[in-house]
């Protein structure tokens, strides 16, 4: 993945683990940031498929989490110098992380067309733990897996989600 995109990921990826936290332990963590770093990257990818929208990210800025944070029910969002990486949430793409984290069928497919993106099949890779999460990859995120929790963040942008890989799959 280019690194164009990483500001944009790694602030999808915290929002998320705050939002929905994994269970307690050093290695349930790591499982459910590998969880959610893949959805990210996939919907980072979708969301910018060409270097033009890369760039037009950075110029313009990606949006923050605003109503992110009130769909998942924060009364107030933090603030100050610690809290400046939410600046670079992008609504859209934490929604999209949020389908592909709650249903992995649409995640696979999802990753099947990044392969239609200037970002290519290999830089996703397999992205198994999304695409083929394991019992363990559920016992580590079983907040940001559940369909149901999930939900209001994913339902912001799921429709326009899935027309894309409609319109951009393999098979189509």
């Amino acid at each position: 993945m280019p690194t164009d995109l990483s500001p944009v990921i790694a602030a999808a990826t915290r929002w998320l683990l705050s939002a929905f936290p994994p269970e307690a332990g050093a290695l349930d963590r790591a499982l459910a940031e590998a969880q959610a770093g893949q959805a990210a990257t996939i919907a980072a990818a979708l969301r910018y498929p060409t270097e033009l929208d890369a760039e037009l990210l950075h110029l313009l800025g990606p949006g923050g989490t605003a109503r992110l944070d009130a769909v998942g029910g924060a009364d107030e969002a933090p603030d100050g110098p610690e809290h400046v990486w939410r600046t670079w949430v992008d609504e859209t793409v934490v929604s999209w992380a949020a389908c592909l984290l709650a249903d992995a069928e649409l995640a696979a497919l999802a990753a099947a067309c990044v392969s239609a993106t200037h970002h290519g099949a290999g830089s996703v890779g397999a992205a198994r733990r999304l695409t083929i999460p394991s019992p363990r990859d559920h016992r580590a995120a079983p907040l940001l897996r559940h369909p149901d929790l999930v939900g209001p963040v994913a339902e912001l942008h799921r429709d326009t989600l899935c027309r894309l890989l409609a319109a951009t799959s393999p098979s189509a």
